[in-house]
């Protein structure tokens, strides 16, 4: 199950399309400033609006992310606003998956080890 099947059992969510660029998951501490981008994959898309990105922050743990409220659904805006640097990969196919050195800003696939600036 994905992270936006899960978030879709809960009442809330956040949007402001003002670029047209769908929805993706992030963290709720990505989204409060508590943390800094870290991982970034993409799945195929939940439904028409869900650009199918997820995003997890640096201090994200497993058990945190597995508590639904700690995920949120927002515009892709958003993500740009807290990190610009996800423009360059938003075309990105499904099943991209990154890691993002905020030191180089520089993002790392993590299968091949390839950077992507």
């Amino acid at each position: 199950m994905g992270l936006f099947d899960k978030f879709k059992k809960t009442e809330k969510a956040e949007t402001r399309m003002t670029h047209n660029l769908g929805g993706c998951i992030i963290t709720r501490s990505l989204y409060e400033g508590t943390s800094t981008l870290k991982w970034i994959f993409r799945e195929e898309p939940a439904n028409p609006v869900d650009n199918g990105w997820r995003a997890l922050g640096d201090t994200d743990t497993q058990e945190y992310i597995n508590v639904t409220e700690n995920n949120l659904v927002v515009d892709f805006d958003r993500l740009v606003e807290i990190e610009p640097a996800v423009l360059a990969i938003y075309d990105m196919p499904v099943g991209t998956d990154l890691e993002f050195d905020s030191e180089r800003m520089v993002f790392i696939d993590s299968k091949t080890g390839e950077e992507y600036r």
